[in-house]
């Protein structure tokens, strides 16, 4: 049988202290034919004149730092294999990981699949083997620091990971891949409600191991970004029924996050995303068009994969979460009837 072709894509941008390592383990994969692609997007440290020496490695430079979103645009642009697979600078693939990542998201039915991600120290606990997503868009790490062995069943997910998932490059073309304007963060999330949208599921693979080097961070930047691409997602994935009956928990929500944003002292970063809504709204209806135009799969049937209940384990609970859960679970259960099903 020929064996998958497949690019993977990795961004390196910074001091990046584990490339190198990231991309040998790449080359190393067993059971597929494979090329790396490098989107150098402002990369510091040494390892990205190393990477240029290896066999089977293109390093791409844009002209200015593209972000996540469009950096992956960029790589998978230079792609030649039938398969891409999106692998984060600080992860390191097992050697058949990938195989068994493709030879899943190859199955029928299956939009994209996602290796288990586990903690680069602590390879037998999870870094995340899934994300789940909360009705309001929220989404984090799912399984963050369980035992693998508790995630060591092939499942269905709601939302892929960016740091490692595989997608044929054709469907992937379909799309147009990520939004370049999300920049950074949520856009494994819209990419996932697309796919669910067109009737395709996404699938965690337990024995499809990538080691991550995994440190959640926050900065100015990303407290922005996070907020404004969950409202872009929202805003342009949902659909108008879906909107108006979510419309008073939402705006609990934004009242929420803006409450945590002046305690936490980011609050110029919370009202920023609005501005940029605002100042972007030609762009977002044009978005929101595309979007439910291209869909198949109505919000009430794809209600059922989400959350009511916020509970992330690598960051601590703000004050007053156990009440936002008992609130939107109730609320939940009175608005899942009312979306639209058809």
């Amino acid at each position: 049988m020929t064996r998958p072709q497949v690019t993977a894509v990795m961004l390196a941008y910074g001091a990046e202290p584990y490339l190198v390592d990231a991309a040998q383990a790449i080359l190393a994969s067993t059971d597929v034919d494979i090329d790396l692609v490098v989107v150098d997007n402002g990369c510091t440290g040494d390892g990205i004149d190393i990477v240029k020496g290896f066999p089977h490695v293109r390093v791409v430079r844009p002209e200015q730092n593209t972000g996540y979103s469009g950096g992956c645009r960029v790589g998978a642009a230079e792609a030649t294999g039938d398969w891409l697979a999106f692998v984060n600078s600080d992860a390191i693939v097992a050697p058949d990981a990938l195989a068994k990542t493709v030879a899943v998201a190859a199955e029928p039915g299956v939009g994209a699949a996602m290796a288990s991600i586990r903690l680069a120290d602590t390879p037998e606990l999870i870094n995340t083997s899934g994300n789940p997503l909360h009705f309001t868009g929220l989404s984090w790490a799912g399984g963050n620091g369980e035992p693998a062995t508790a995630h060591a069943v092939r499942t269905t997910v709601p939302s892929l990971s960016g740091c490692c998932f595989v997608i044929s490059r054709q469907r992937w073309q379909e799309l147009d891949g990520f939004a370049a304007e999300y920049f950074a963060y949520h856009e494994d999330t819209e990419l996932s409600l697309r796919l669910w949208q067109r009737g395709l599921r996404l699938e965690y693979v337990p024995d499809a191991v990538v080691r991550h080097h995994y440190e959640f961070s926050r900065n100015d930047l990303k407290l922005y970004l996070v907020e404004r691409n969950r409202l872009v997602t929202l805003l342009t994935a949902y659909q108008t029924r879906t909107l108006v009956v979510l419309a008073p928990m939402l705006l609990l929500t934004e009242a929420a996050m803006l409450a945590a944003a002046l305690a936490g002292g980011w609050t110029r970063q919370k009202t920023r995303g609005w501005g940029w809504l605002w100042r972007n709204r030609a762009w977002v209806g044009a978005r929101r068009r595309q979007l439910q135009a291209e869909r198949t799969v109505p919000d009430g049937v794809i209600a059922d994969l989400m959350t009511a209940r916020v509970a992330p384990s690598n960051v601590d609970s703000p004050p007053g979460m156990g009440v936002f859960n008992a609130v939107a679970a109730g609320y939940w259960a009175l608005a899942r009837p009312l979306l639209p099903r058809r």
